[in-house]
């Protein structure tokens, strides 16, 4: 990146996607992260913005799986966030499918706190934009929803 006055500036999370070093996975995968988040904000978006949304958040997850000091709280929150596109979007399968590896990765790594808090946020979000109130809900014992077939018929194009 190069400023108004031609001197190079270091790029960021915050800088766009791309900015910096390609070479950079852990600074690629945070752009990308926060491009998406920018994008869900937006009060109007496109089918186009909708698109690249899910794109971006698939590959923020993507490079975060290629940063070799990430750690598997790094995975589930790329996880995390391509199911809440999913869930923004009204795409209910694809936003459970990803919840659902949230909560793999969490259970498989012994991650607990807000990370397993919001493994159930997206399992219970993903079942509500199913129109499944009850698994939504979840059991009073604090345990993840049933797996089961469920109503949901749509079907994830990219994943």
């Amino acid at each position: 990146m190069t400023d108004l006055d031609g001197h190079s500036a270091a790029a960021t999370a915050k800088s766009p996607p791309g900015a910096g070093s390609v070479t950079n996975e852990r600074l690629l995968a945070s752009q990308l992260f926060n491009e998406v988040w920018r994008l869900m904000e937006q009060d109007v978006r496109t089918r186009d913005d909708d698109d690249r949304m899910i794109h971006l958040a698939h590959a923020s997850r993507y490079h975060w799986g290629q940063v070799p000091d990430a750690t598997p709280a790094h995975r589930a929150r790329g996880e995390w966030q391509v199911s809440r596109v999913y869930s923004v979007l009204g795409r209910a399968e694809p936003a459970l499918h990803h919840a659902r590896r949230v909560h793999d990765l969490c259970e498989e790594n012994g991650i607990g706190d807000w990370d397993l808090g919001f493994a159930y946020e997206a399992i219970a979000r993903a079942y509500a934009v199913a129109g499944e109130a009850v698994n939504a809900r979840g059991s009073p014992t604090g345990r993840s929803p049933p797996r089961r077939t469920s109503r949901m018929t749509r079907t994830a194009i990219c994943c």
